[in-house]
């Protein structure tokens, strides 16, 4: 058995730990940082995700859109710093629909008027503003905001691999994707450049006596080494609950296991300079005659008839022909299982349902193509805000409950959880990703019948 001391100890080395760590240690000049993790950096669900980041958050209140923006911010910051080390563009989310066109239309508005940017109306008028289409590469002086097509030629003429019967699209411009781990190794290189030590091992231990944080139990390869610290950071992600109990706390958090599958497009069915593209409507899965007689004639297979939830999304990916897909139509397993448990037949369902708004995947019908499916876990608070800043223990913090939103926030959160331990001026939105916001009265019914659109 070994004792060592550190200022902070950071449970964690995904997206969210290792974002504490650089803006500790690089950002604040915090020394004696150590990052704790039993498993390789960004490895458990970080290099698992969409990659995807937004500023469109429909309400209410305008907190998630003020956090997407400033971790926005602090991306572009970090893009022009290494030269885009890590891709990031600014192709886009298109929301496009069929049937709900009016809620897409107040979903956009709202979300605009939150803080996302100006709204653009194209109607097919001769005032229509101009339309500039989002390159396949880069991010800068590029618009902000939402463009919002209501007028069916137009919205082929723009976007003609969408379906003919699309009667409203909302491109929303400050969203695109990245690669998720070039972006955590180059924080995590620079957070290990300016003093973190990172340790390959697993917290099995927090002393909490006298009421406050005083040291870990760390089980590593070579033995059992106590760190002596004042300050703990639960950054475990979907392990998250689990660490919290060796502080003696309960986290308001659940666990949905989600996954994706990607293959390679030799159809060159989805462009390659399409933004992400999500399906706001329901669909029912396009069968043959014959398959649809034989699907409803089993009750193991007769669900496969029935509508599935609107969201199906999916994006092209690298300079190759890979093409990602998701959707969420059932809860995963609710506890920490790897690999991710899913549907066998998931990579069929999720390429039939996304021909709903790109119908050239339709070409794969008659011979589908090998997906790989990897996934994650979503750790989520019941209105599906992360949890960031102190716990009601004396030294320890939380950097979690980042749901379907780590990668696209985890700079505004490094920061925001950097900024409550250094005592620095905390921006206006921090109250409300605090623990201690479930205690204000009327809290929870603020989220009662708010919308979920764009929560992906």
């Amino acid at each position: 058995m070994t004792d060592e001391k550190a200022e902070i100890v950071i449970c964690g080395a995904g997206i969210a730990g290792v974002s504490a760590a650089f803006h500790l240690a690089v950002r604040c000049g915090v020394r004696g940082v150590v990052l704790v993790d039993e498993r390789p950096p960004l490895t458990l669900t970080s290099d698992k995700s969409t990659e995807c980041y937004r500023n469109w958050w429909p309400g209410p209140g305008d907190a998630m859109v003020a956090l997407t923006n400033r971790s926005i911010d602090l991306l572009e910051r970090l893009a022009h710093e290494t030269d885009n080390a890590f891709l990031m563009n600014r192709r886009g989310y298109l929301f496009a629909t069929a049937e709900n066109g009016d809620a897409l239309a107040a979903a956009a508005a709202e979300t605009s008027s939150l803080g996302a940017g100006p709204l653009r109306a194209y109607q097919g008028g001769a005032d229509d503003p101009d339309y500039i289409p989002a390159p396949p590469q880069g991010f800068e002086d590029l618009p902000e905001g939402i463009d919002l097509f209501q007028d069916q030629s137009l919205i082929q003429q723009h976007f003609p691999y969408l379906p003919d019967h699309t009667t409203t699209v909302a491109h929303a411009r400050r969203c695109g994707w990245l690669s998720a781990q070039q972006l955590g190794m180059t924080m995590l290189t620079q957070a290990r450049e300016a003093g973190v030590t990172l340790v390959r091992g697993a917290v099995t231990g927090v002393d909490t006596s006298g009421g406050r944080i005083n040291g870990v139990t760390v089980e590593t390869a070579s033995g059992t080494t106590n760190i002596s610290t004042p300050k703990f950071i639960n950054a475990a992600g979907p392990f998250g609950p689990a660490v919290a109990k060796l502080c003696g706390l309960e986290l308001p958090v659940t666990l949905e296991g989600h996954v994706k599958i990607s293959f390679n497009d030799t159809r060159a069915a989805m462009p390659r300079n399409a933004p992400l593209v999500i399906w706001n409507d329901s669909v029912r899965l396009p069968w043959r005659a014959e398959e649809r007689e034989a699907l409803a004639a089993s009750p193991d297979t007769q669900h496969l008839l029935e509508p599935y939830a609107a969201g199906v999304h999916g994006r092209p990916d690298g300079a190759g022909d890979t093409v990602l897909l998701y959707w969420t139509y059932e809860d995963g397993s609710p506890e920490p299982i790897f690999p991710v448990p899913y549907d066998p037949n998931y990579p069929e369902i999720v390429l039939r349902g996304m021909s709903a708004v790109i119908p050239r995947l339709a070409d794969y019908f008659d011979q589908m193509p090998k997906p790989y499916v990897d996934g994650g876990y979503y750790a989520k608070t019941v209105e599906n805000r992360p949890l960031i800043g102190p716990l009601p223990l004396e030294g320890a913090y939380i950097c979690g409950a980042f749901s379907g939103f780590g990668i696209m926030t985890s700079m505004a959160a490094g920061d925001l959880l950097a900024v409550h331990i250094t005592g620095a001026e905390l921006p206006d939105y921090a109250p409300e990703f605090l623990l201690t916001r479930y205690d204000a009265p009327g809290y929870r019914q603020r989220f009662s019948e708010a919308t979920a659109s764009g929560q992906l």
